[in-house]
Formats: structure tokens, sequence, C-alpha cells
């Protein structure tokens, strides 16, 4: 652990809350220290109001805002005596605290501060750092952790005992803080939770938690648990989609809604998966009751997923009178699942949460086995880990959180999803909240997003190899495929038949009919599996029903295509999977199109290329944001019971009509 202060980088930042903001920058950096909104930070300045008064405000860590990438705006700032005064009272319930604390804010419109405002105001020190640094924590998670924590710090800082964030918290620190401070005192330690440090600039209260875990480290070190095993090399199974759906189904029935499944086959998840103790050391519970709101209780082997659902309802059973609104706050289902041949796989209603929690659990691993090294990990009772998971806060932000976007949990596959239609299909699917899998020939489809909810696929659509390989990648980040979208396809340009050559034909054809079979044929297990039915979307072509000369091969391969989607919306209807196609005509902002092409067909037929872009019964324009638009409502519950239906989205035309 070594100190990330840069004189060059510190002169940037001008002022005691720019300090503030850059110190938390350099703490958020490493993820040994905290993750993922984990952790807080705060600065005391003295400021003058409005009216001319001169003020104590402790500007502390917001809710919602993540260390490593925080601006000033992220520290609201509450007023000092207030909360001095709060730290004093016997009894100050969380909705309560809540509410004083955004009531004496200096500003309205700032986040909800940290629910450990108070603990920092109480604090005597300008600056005061806060971690759940994995170090620390390996240590306090032993059956002697208190003992050797004291052993390895000394005086160097006060210890208290687990005691659930909140005003519990500050007040048992108010009492003792005071008691068991001394004069060589740069820190504090909350067993099982984390560790504080503290100084009267940014850099000395920064570099002190820097110089404590560093201790932490040495200490594991010298006993012998600082190095993890290593992790045996391991070829891995050749296809893991269909067990990594099935299990994502289990999951998703224990949840009662989708989730997406993110399986990380790492040597280092398979090692800790695999070990002997596994079922003993993961049942115990997180390194930090922080982390359970995102891992969601105890993971567990995959083989033993019923299991763990009566276990849980059993758990929840014999302590139901201490929570709030069971049957509407209760989700019974895993967020971590260890499997052998899996590793370590991790769900969330998104992308993002599951990854998320795949980041809590990767160093939840090394304090496991680090504590493990140290003389066994034993984690809090399952009373503190439950208290945490049904705590007031916790409840009102599951209500405050609202209605899930449509397709939450839900996993999309795209091809042609580069450019055009397909591109404009990821986008809406994607705004609906799904996890799309984008497969392209072209090599920018990686860029087509770049958040964790998207993953652009290099894929030639003809290749039966390659496209397997592509649904086992995607399948693996997101745990299966709940939607395909096929639009992926060639425009022959424009060959009379009697000019038409094989090798031109089979190639429209490999295209635009045999690729598609072969990716229903893949995903068909897949869709088989999705917790709201399989959906699949076909993009054909006005010239099924209306063709013209000159396009004799794209014309009968988005026929038969159309007939292959007919044929399998009969076959796979007992399946709970719907086949719809969709038939555009005229869309312009596609790669078939360009100026001189509409410039040209437009003096063809005399008119404006205006004129020609909405030459329809409608006189309007079809872009292909209005065709993706339609393929995803025609995924979701509008369409729950339509099936084979071929619908024209062309602003009308007259020969289909």
């Amino acid at each position: 652990m070594e100190s990330l202060w840069n004189d060059a980088e510190a002169a940037n930042f001008q002022g005691d809350l720019a300090l503030r903001v850059y110190t938390s920058r350099l703490l958020g950096r490493d993820k040994s220290l905290v993750l993922h909104g984990g952790g807080n930070t705060s600065v005391k300045i003295r400021e003058r109001d409005l009216v001319g008064e001169e003020r104590d405000i402790l500007y502390v860590k917001g809710s919602g805002w993540d260390l490593e990438f925080i601006e000033e705006a992220g520290f609201p700032g509450v007023h000092l005596d207030h909360l001095l005064q709060l730290s004093q009272l016997k009894v100050l319930s969380d909705p309560q605290m809540v509410n004083e604390l955004q009531t004496h804010m200096t500003r309205a419109s700032a986040p909800a501060p940290s629910v450990e405002t108070i603990l920092h105001a109480l604090l005597p020190y300008r600056y005061v750092d806060h971690t759940h640094a994995d170090a620390v924590l390996a240590i306090t998670n032993t059956g002697n952790g208190e003992t050797r924590i004291r052993e390895l710090y000394g005086d160097q800082v006060v210890v208290i005992p687990y005691v659930m964030p909140g005003f519990d918290l500050a007040r048992l620190c108010a009492e003792r803080f005071p008691a068991e401070r001394r004069a060589s005192t740069i820190g504090m330690v909350l067993m099982n939770h984390g560790v504080f440090s503290f100084g009267d600039t940014a850099r000395e209260s920064y570099e002190r938690m820097i110089r404590l875990v560093q201790q932490a480290e040495d200490y594991l070190a010298a006993h012998g648990a600082w190095e993890l095993p290593p992790a045996p090399t391991r070829a891995p199974r050749t296809s893991r989609r269909a067990q990594i759906a099935d299990l994502r189904r289990e999951v998703v029935r224990i949840a009662g809604f989708p989730l997406v499944m993110r399986a990380h086959q790492t040597p280092r998840a398979i090692a800790f998966a695999d070990r002997p103790d596994v079922a003993h050391l993961s049942q115990q519970g997180p390194a930090t009751p922080d982390h359970v709101i995102r891992t969601k209780r105890v993971p567990l082997l995959g083989s033993d997923v019923n299991r763990y659902a009566a276990d849980y309802r059993a758990y929840f059973e014999r302590h139901a009178p201490r929570a709030r609104e069971p049957k509407t706050m209760l989700d019974a289902a895993p967020r971590v699942v260890l499997d052998p041949n899996l590793g370590l796989c991790t769900a969330g209603r998104s992308a993002k949460d599951a990854a998320i929690v795949a980041d809590l659990y990767s160093h939840t691993m090394d304090v496991i086995e680090r504590a493990t090294a140290l003389g066994g990990y034993q984690a809090l009772p399952e009373r503190d880990i439950f208290d945490v998971e049904y705590w007031d806060l916790e409840q009102a932000k599951l209500r405050k959180s609202g209605t899930a976007p449509q397709f939450s949990g839900e996993v999309a596959l795209v091809t042609g999803a580069a450019s055009g239609i397909g591109k404009a299909c990821v986008r809406s699917l994607l705004a609906r909240g799904a996890a799309v899998i984008g497969v392209d020939i072209k090599q920018d489809v990686a860029n087509v997003h770049s958040g964790t909810e998207f993953l652009g696929i290099v894929c030639d659509v003809t290749d039966a190899a390659t496209v397997s390989a592509a649904i086992e990648r995607g399948v693996g980040t997101f745990g299966g495929i709940d939607m395909l979208v096929l639009n992926a396809g060639v425009f022959d340009g424009g060959q009379m038949i009697a000019a038409l050559g094989d090798d031109e034909w089979r190639k429209v054809m490999g295209i635009n009919l045999d690729a598609n079979l072969t990716l229903m044929r893949e995903c068909h297990p897949l869709l088989k599996l999705a917790p709201q039915g399989g959906r699949v979307v076909i993009i054909g072509s006005k010239n099924v029903r209306a063709p013209g000369p000159g396009a004799a091969a794209y014309s009968a391969s988005k026929a038969a295509l159309s007939q292959l989607g007919r044929v399998a919306a009969l076959e796979w209807g007992g399946d709970g999977i719907r086949v719809n196609v969709l038939h555009p005509n005229a869309v312009f902002d596609t790669g078939i199109w360009n100026d001189d092409v509409l410039a040209a067909r437009a003096a063809h037929y005399g008119i404006s290329v205006e004129d020609y872009r909405r030459r329809n019964v409608l006189r309007t324009e079809v872009t292909s944001r209005d065709v993706a638009e339609l393929a995803a409502e025609m995924c979701g519950a509008l369409f729950a019971k339509t099936t084979g239906a071929q619908i024209p989205v062309d602003g009308g035309n007259e020969r289909v009509i």
C-alpha cells in the first residue's frame, strides 16, 4: 500500500474542499480500500453565510457519489453545531436522523449526506477518511480479531465493536472515542466494518490511512496470510451456455423477476469455488455488512440453488417479526453463485449491478482466504446481516427506487448491430433497460455503446463456428438470451434475373436466410429459458409483399426468411417463444443509401430528394429509429399475445396495401 499523493496533481486543487476532493479520489483509485460508492470522507470548514455570520460546516460525501470520481458537488454541507447537538441525544431513529441531516444542509439541491455524518462531525479533526480496507477486514473477520487489531495498532487506533452504521454507531463512538483516545491516536477501527483516519490536513489524513492499511498488510504478511493461494490452471469447458442459462433460470425463479447473470470463469474464481471448505466459508456472510445489499446474502454452490431457497425461506420465517413489509421487500434470490465449473456467477437487475457484485465478491474472496490463513474466517452473526438488509434506510431506498425499466434483467441479441436499423435497435433496447449483445462483421460494433450493458462482438453470421462462439461469449457475459433481433442482411445491388450469377445468389441467400436459420437454431434452447418468454423479431422487407425488378435474390431471401419465421412461430409457441416479422421500406439512414444514390433515385422519378424520402401513403419519412422502436415494443408486453405476425413499417405502400 503506497501513497498516491502527487504534489503536481495536488497543486491543481486549491482550497480545503478541493483538496478533500483530491484525496478522496486517491482513496477511490485503490479498490482494496473502497468499492462502488463505499467509504466516505469529510472536511470541516468555517464559512461566512449570507447574513455575514461565520458558521462551521461539515462537508461529507453525499449519497450516490463514488469517491473515485467525486466532485465538490458531491459533498453536501451540514451545519456542524447541529450535528454535535444531535450526537448528545440518547435516542434518534434513522428516519429522524435523515430528516435532521437534510433540513440542516446549506444547499437544498445537494445530495443526501452519508448516514455516518454525525460520526464524522463528532471526531475532533478537520479531515476524516473512512474506508473498508480489505487488509483490515481480513484481520477483524477472525475469531480473535479484536485482540489482533489491538496487538497490531496499540494506541494508534480506538477500537469500536460492530454496530450498524447510523445514529447508534455515532452515539457509541461519542462515548468511547474521547475516553480511549491517546496522543498517538491517528485512527479508529470499527470491527467487521472498516477503518477511519484523521488529520489537520487532507494529506495528513490520507497518508495516515495508507500507513494504517500498510501496517495491516505487513501484519498479514508476517503471519503467512498475505499471499493468496496460487490458482491452478484448468482448461475451460468447451461450452457453458446451457449450464449458465439453466442456473440463471433457477435464480430468476427464486427472485420472481428477471436478472442478468455474469459468469467469471477465471482461474482465481474456479480455485475458490473448488476449495473443499468453500461451503463453510461462503455461507458465513460478507466481509462487511455494507456489502450485503449488493451481494444479497451468502453465495452458494450452483448445484444447491433449490436447497438455498428452502433454507432462506426458513431463515426469513425465524426473523419475520423484525422485518417490514415482508411480502414486498423479500427477495430470496442469491446475487452470488459459486460453482466449480463456472467459477463466480453474479446476478443483478442490470449488467452494471452484476458487475458491481462481482467486484465486491472478488475482494470478499481475498478477505476470506487471508482471514482463513490467519486463523479462520469468521463473519458477523446472521442477526447483524439481517438487520442491515431490513434496515429502515435500506427499505426506504427500495420504496423510492420506483418501477424498474421495461426490460430490466433481460438480454437481447441483435445482428447487424454496427449501423442502421441494427444500431438503432441496440439503442432502443438499452433505453428500455435490456443488456444487449450486438454482433456485426464490422470492427466498430464494439464502439456502438460504451457501458457495461452492451457487448459488441465482431462476428461473421455466415460462419457457424463464429456464431456459436459469439453466443457462448454473450451468455457468459449476461447469462442468457431472451430476445433475438435478426437484422443483418445484404442487398444484391439490383441484378436482373438474366444477369444474376450463382455466386451472388448464394451470397445473398447465405447472409439473409441461411445465417438466420443458424442463429435461430443456436438460440432456441436459450430462448426457451427466458424468464418472460422468448421473443424473436425478424427484420424483413416490403419486397416480401411487393417485390420489384432487379431484386430477385434479395426479395426471395427475405420471403424465405419470413416463411422461416412463420414456421418458427408455429413450432416454438409451445415453448413460450413468440416470433414476429417487421417489413420496413425506404429507410434511408442506413448503409445502403448515400446522398448520390438518393439523388439518382429522386431524379429517376422526377421529384426532389425530400419528396422521394416521403414517397408513401402517409407522406412521412421512415427512419432506422422508427423501425427499432417498433421492434423493441414487439418484445414488450403490448405484443405479449401476438406471434406469427407480419407488420409493415413503411408509411404505407400502395402496392402492399
